[in-house]
């Protein structure tokens, strides 16, 4: 049988679609803290939504899968308003709806999800195909039972708000399809594996630290030598290269200039520029001793004061809870860290949090501020709209003004340097310049869980964690501008 959960992991990855069907249990990683504080996040999201439905709806969610489809098709038949955790299947699909809904004499799917209903930037939000799949699936088979209302669905995210999923409409100039045409061609592929007509590849990426088959594909992926060991060299570019250069290793001995004719190459979606740049970091890859290196001179700014900047956000709430500064000298090997961690998790804490963090930039004109990718930033525009009286627009320009802020990940590393490292991360490049965190498990999705058990207990522990993390992430920043500030220019 074709479940919901089958589509929405197979658009995720298919890989981990086949193994949950095939894999081996012993081989699955425990259950991540993070993974689990979303489960958690997403019954008590379910639970308030459910106390705000109608009175009298149908509650098919108790006893077995063949009792709970018995009551649902009755209640169906008995044309009753709203019909909860309901079951239903056609043919070889099956789907458990949160919610169905009627609408005149026919129903829609409603799905209750603990993230938000879209995705993508705020003047252009679309619905997650991930999603669509699912309520797709649902849509199908209430079609193939004569109860369809029509090829639409919605979705209650985050806010309580109903993202509505229009199965008919395209999904952009650029994607001439409708999200119909996506879940048909998702079915197919999942059918293709599910009877294992077809098989699937791994393809690590940098969501994949979250899934409980992260170590299995890692050691898989090593073993096979597969190129999305390299960075940015995902499932598409990989599947493109592979019938010539199949490993990093063939992909580090090869000549690129063999493969590229005029402004193409023999490979799909890449052209000569990307192809040369994968060669060299292929064979840097294989050839660690080789070391780092810039690929230009890079200038730094001048101050009395380098800051390195780095901020804790929980993105599940939309909150800013914690923003770090290290504090050193230029020329000085004594530095300070200065961590404001929020009272209260309130709109108002996070108003004064802030407020704080922008005086320490005040307090300090003749500095040069690091941070590592746009997060920072992005997330400090984010407050500024939402505590215009804290600063103004112009303030927080200058702050960010490049001539004396430096987004390490953008302006250095991304564009203008090459590293023997799977990914660029912060995490993995400062561990590759043998800086270590103090935590046992430091990671952006780890601290978040952190933060949300401080929320419920208020423990000094948990607070003490996560200033300490956040500290560590601060120097690791400055490891890294150090580092950078040493590497040879290579052409």
């Amino acid at each position: 049988m074709i479940t919901a959960s089958m589509l929405y992991n197979y658009v995720q990855c298919p890989h981990r679609m086949t193994l949950d069907l095939f894999g081996e249990a012993a081989e699955r990683d425990s259950p991540n803290a993070f993974v689990e504080l979303l489960w958690e996040r997403g019954v008590r999201h379910e639970e308030a939504v459910v106390a705000r439905l109608a009175p009298g709806f149908v509650d098919c969610s108790a006893g077995t899968a063949e009792e709970r489809e018995v009551a649902t098709l009755n209640a169906l038949a008995g044309g009753a308003a709203i019909i909860y955790q309901g079951r239903i299947q056609a043919a070889d699909l099956v789907g458990e709806p949160d919610i169905l809904r009627r609408e005149g004499a026919a129903y829609a799917a409603v799905d209750i999800k603990s993230g938000s209903g879209e995705e993508g930037p705020e003047d252009d939000r679309k619905p997650k195909r991930h999603y669509a799949v699912q309520l797709a699936l649902y849509t199908d088979i209430l079609e193939r039972l004569g109860y369809s209302a029509g090829r639409r669905a919605c979705v209650i995210d985050r806010t309580l708000g109903e993202v509505v999923y229009d199965f008919t409409l395209l999904q952009g100039v650029r994607t001439p399809q409708t999200l119909w045409d996506f879940y048909q061609e998702t079915l197919t592929q999942v059918r293709a594996l599910a009877v294992r007509q077809e098989a699937s590849r791994l393809a690590l990426a940098s969501k994949c630290a979250l899934c409980h088959w992260y170590s299995k594909c890692s050691r898989d992926a090593r073993a096979s030598d597969d190129l999305t060991l390299l960075p940015y060299v995902g499932r598409a570019k990989r599947d493109s290269l592979i019938a010539r250069l199949p490993t990093v290793k063939a992909l580090a001995e090869c000549d690129p200039e063999a493969h590229i004719q005029g402004k193409k190459t023999a490979f799909r979606g890449i052209g000569p520029d990307t192809l040369r740049t994968l060669a060299k970091r292929a064979w840097l890859l294989r050839n660690p001793d080789h070391g780092a290196y810039l690929k230009s001179p890079v200038a730094f700014p001048e101050a009395a004061l380098d800051l390195y900047f780095d901020i804790e956000a929980d993105p599940l709430n939309d909150v800013c809870y914690l923003h770090g500064f290290l504090e050193r000298p230029r020329g000085s090997s004594q530095e300070t860290y200065y961590g404001f961690f929020i009272e209260e998790p309130t709109p108002g804490g996070e108003r004064d949090l802030f407020a704080q963090a922008v005086r320490f930039l005040e307090m300090r004109p003749d500095r040069a501020l690091y941070y590592y990718s746009s997060y920072e930033p992005v997330f400090w525009r984010k407050l500024q709209e939402r505590y215009p009286e804290v600063c103004s627009v112009e303030t927080l320009a200058g702050f960010f003004d490049k001539g004396h802020a430096v987004d390490l990940y953008h302006d250095v590393v991304e564009t203008g340097s090459e590293w023997p490292t799977n990914n660029f991360s912060i995490k993995t490049l400062a561990k590759y310049l043998g800086f270590a965190w103090r935590d046992e498990n430091p990671s952006g999705a780890a601290s978040i869980e952190w933060y949300a058990r401080w929320e419920e207990t208020r423990d000094p522990a948990l607070r003490a964690r996560l200033l300490e993390y956040n500290e560590d992430d601060c120097r690791a920043t400055r490891v890294l501008l150090d580092a950078l500030r040493r590497l040879p220019v290579e052409a």
